[in-house]
């Protein structure tokens, strides 16, 4: 049986191509992606281990990690200090201390803009050693800054931005613009850096003071030689000062290496998921494929059956041919995915995101994933029609080529499919969302199900678009209704890639006018004022924009949170005599007007559930423990841009630790206007870090992430567009092959090859279009399904269709129908009528 086996691969290498290329791609795209990973995750695990190379013993403030920020913590007494840092340096064992500082610090490029916006954008500290050097950073142009005036920067920055050592930059930290003149420029294993962002270093006292710092985030202690980074971390625990604590080097390099397993896993899984959605639409066609073999081979079937194969040997034999594509697939599969890697690299860096160099990892484990995946879904798909084939009697089997489905199997489906589909609707109404979601996949699988059953009546309604081809129209939808399962296997794949394209932009289109929507009637204010990367404003923004005559009304937000009356909140600080001027809210007890007696505002939820009413008082505890009892002032209706309580400044104020705005809102008098917005950003300085947006620009913003995060899944979903479409080839080329006989009849009754060709083209066309059709539809219901969870949260969420995106899926579907015709109808239109007569 495996000598029979390995013939036929090698007899049917031609109609198995597509199989293979349909799994080899499925198989790249999951291998590619582990070898990515697992390159990225190495690369950044050696860039970052550099990083502590001169740190044997950190010291840190209690739970706050090596990122903890000294600003933060204004109401307690410093703890990091100077004197600690010649403690530690003056310890047994110690061989070095450095003090570091870090914050946000916007860099402007030549013109003006932000530089590292998208991956950060970081100031630091130069704390120069015994030795004269800041062991983290490799100067290779100028020097070390020396005072407020001067600046280093990365060398990558250096690079994207042109500026040269002498040259002056702008740059912010909270709000006000500096400038500075580069003194050197440096190497550095920052891991913002390596993604893309900037890093500017001042020198120490500088940083203390742009930064506002009280005190150094970060101690680090390097043992001298021969003393052990435990024996270091028992002499700096004895000088540590409450609520800080020692971390050695390696756990800190452990910590880091977990964090980018972590972020590495989580892309991982992401693409894994596409991948598997791939390999999913090729089933369709490998079970299509192996059922037309095994249709094409029934006699061959038979005969080996009536000279004692059993029925087991026989789907043995198909299996064993499964095994034997699925091999070969797996193998090319694993090799194109070391390019899928490669290019994925190459995608991310033009995407902005620079990776680190390191060599391609490979691990066993990427090996043999692959190589199992390739065959084990081969074998699965290729199995049912194996048995399907081990069933038909010797007798039955002889007396035709083709045997037709019977209406007893095609009845079995469609009463599966049916319960299936009744099932999905049942899970829908559930009220639990993971329920619903679990629902949508279940009538998903139950159309599939029935596929068979919808092809005839849709085909039956093209019929009238297919008219005007005349006699090529009819056979063309003839051919298509000939095998109900076959055409139903071919549309599924596409359908499943259509299905999920138009769900996911239906969501996204209906989310982004619920945002816009919701900003429009939240919003009274002309501009939102904010720093870049969502980092806090400095009160000195909203004075300096005050002083001008055309603000009418501004307000700051001064975000921290707390329990009221037990339930967790976010607490927001506002002006009280000009929020009601800037924020539309819709109460439904009360007014903005109380904020002005040292009232609060509460959202309908928190109110619902402490059964709290305008004129009440409720218990509120600050994230500082100190406790206060609050007025409420008013209660209204929240949404996804408005909730949680608010409070006037003067209540939140002496609870924060340091006084700063998340946003600023601004009223204009005379509306938004580009003259407006000029005089904000001539009076800020031309800031690169403030974001001026009105509401059209919030729109936009919003709206720009919604469709690039779209674009990146149709992206990703185009692997199984693709693999679809090498379904819709093979099965029209295995198709050509089966009916050779019939092609020749038409040939030799005056069919010329132009019509042949109309004919193979219509099939493909009217298959396709079959399953974007079902796609589109189902895709709408999901849509649909999807929205009525969203809108529960979404106040502001309706379904909105895409038309002109719906309209272009369905054109776009008909133009792969012509283009997967291309080779099949040249193939049935080279045919030799005479030998195609013949052939049985």
């Amino acid at each position: 049986m495996f000598r029979t086996a390995l013939r036929n691969v090698l007899a049917h290498k031609a109609r198995l191509l597509m199989t293979v290329l349909a799994v080899m791609l499925g198989v790249a795209f999951v291998s590619g992606t582990l070898v990515f990973t697992d390159t990225f995750g190495s690369a950044y695990k050696n860039k970052s281990a550099k990083s502590f190379d001169h740190v044997s013993v950190a010291i840190h403030q209690d739970g706050g990690g090596s990122r903890y920020d000294g600003s933060q913590d204004g109401k307690q007494p410093p703890r990091l200090t100077d004197k600690l840092l010649a403690k530690a340096k003056g310890l047994p064992g110690a061989g070095s201390a450095i003090g570091t500082y870090s914050g946000f610090t916007a860099l402007a490029d030549k013109d003006g803009k932000l530089v590292g916006g998208d991956w950060g954008t970081t100031g630091a500290n130069y704390y120069p050693g015994e030795s004269g050097k800041d062991p983290r950073y490799d100067f290779t142009e100028g020097a070390a800054p020396q005072s407020a005036g001067q600046i280093a920067l990365d060398s990558s920055t250096a690079d994207r931005t042109g500026y040269r050592v002498g040259d002056t930059v702008r740059y912010s930290t909270d709000g006000p613009v500096r400038s500075a003149k580069v003194s050197g420029v440096f190497d550095t294993d920052d891991g913002s850096v390596v993604a893309g962002g900037s890093l500017v270093v001042f020198d120490n006292r500088t940083a203390r003071e742009v930064l506002n710092k009280t005190e150094y985030d970060e101690i680090d202690v390097k043992a001298a030689a021969g003393t052990s980074e435990a024996a270091l971390k028992s002499a700096v625990e004895k000088i540590l000062p409450k609520d800080t604590e020692a971390e050695t080097g390696a756990s800190l390099k452990a910590d880091q290496d977990r964090m980018i397993e972590q972020n590495t896993e989580s892309m991982s899984q992401v693409l894994l998921i596409f991948a598997g959605i791939a390999l999913f639409v090729g089933i369709f066609i490998i079970a299509n494929t192996f059922t037309m073999l095994v249709a094409q081979r029934t006699k061959e079937l038979a005969l080996m059956r009536a000279v004692g194969a059993s029925r087991r040997q026989v789907t043995r034999s198909v299996l064993i041919e499964a095994f034997l594509v699925g091999l070969i697939a797996a193998v090319a599969g694993f090799a194109l995915g070391i390019g899928v890697a490669v290019g994925l690299e190459s995608l991310m860096n033009a995407g902005g995101a620079t990776l680190p160099d390191g060599p391609l990892v490979i691990g066993p484990t990427t090996v043999v994933t692959a190589l199992v995946i390739g065959v084990v879904v081969t074998m699965l798909a290729a199995w049912l029609p194996g048995r399907r084939a081990a069933k038909i009697p010797p007798v039955a089997a002889m007396n035709s080529v083709h045997a037709a489905p019977t209406v007893r199997g095609l009845v079995v489906r469609n009463t599966i499919g049916s319960l299936i589909v009744a099932l999905g609707v049942v899970m829908l109404f559930m009220k639990d969302n993971y329920v619903k979601a679990g629902g949508s996949g279940v009538i998903l699988v139950g159309v599939i199900v029935l596929t068979p059953l919808l092809a005839r009546p849709f085909i039956a309604a093209a019929g009238p678009l297919l008219k005007p081809f005349g006699v090529t129209g009819k056979l063309s939808r003839l051919n298509s209704l000939r095998n109900p399962r076959r055409t139903a296997s071919t549309a599924s794949a596409l359908m499943i890639g259509l299905t999920l394209v138009t769900a996911m932009t239906v969501v996204a289109t209906s989310m982004g006018s619920a945002i816009n929507k919701m900003a429009a009637d939240s919003m009274r204010a002309d501009y939102i004022v904010s720093m870049a990367n969502y980092q806090p404003l400095t009160p000195k923004v909203r004075a300096q924009l005050d002083k001008l005559p055309e603000v009418a009304a501004s307000t700051p937000l001064r975000t921290t949170s707390g329990e009221a009356d037990g339930s967790y909140t976010r607490i927001t600080g506002v002006d009280a005599a000009s929020f009601d001027k800037l924020v539309s809210l819709d109460y439904t007890s009360g007014s903005a007007a109380a904020l002005k007696a040292g009232g609060v505002l509460v959202d309908k939820p928190l109110a619902d559930k402490k059964g709290l009413k305008a004129g009440d008082t409720v218990p509120v505890e600050f994230d500082d423990d100190k406790t206060a009892r609050l007025k409420v002032g008013g209660v209204y209706e929240p949404n996804e841009m408005v909730d949680g309580l608010f409070a006037p400044t003067s209540v939140v104020d002496p609870h924060l630790n340091k006084i700063s705005d998340q946003q600023l809102l601004l009223k204009m008098k005379g509306g938004a206007s580009d003259a407006a917005e000029d005089k904000i950003v001539k009076a800020l300085g031309d800031n690169p870090a403030i974001k001026i947006q009105d509401k059209d620009a919030l729109s936009d913003e919003i709206g720009g992430a919604i469709n690039m995060m779209l674009n990146m899944l149709y992206g990703l979903l185009a692997m199984a567009i693709l693999v679809a479409v090498l379904g819709v080839i093979n099965t029209l080329a295995m198709s050509v092959f089966e009916r050779k006989h019939e092609i020749g009849m038409l040939r030799a009754i005056g069919l010329d090859r132009a019509k042949i060709k109309q004919m193979v083209r219509l099939e493909s066309v009217v298959i396709s279009l079959f399953g974007a059709v079902l796609g589109v539809g189902l895709g709408l219901f999901l849509g649909w399904v999807a929205g009525d969870s969203i809108a529960g949260t979404v106040k502001t969420y309706t379904m909105e269709v895409p038309a002109g995106r719906i309209l272009l899926f369905l054109a776009v579907a008909a133009v792969v129908g012509v283009l997967a015709a291309v080779w099949p109808a040249r193939s049935a239109a080279r045919l030799n009528p005479l030998q195609a007569i013949k052939s049985d």
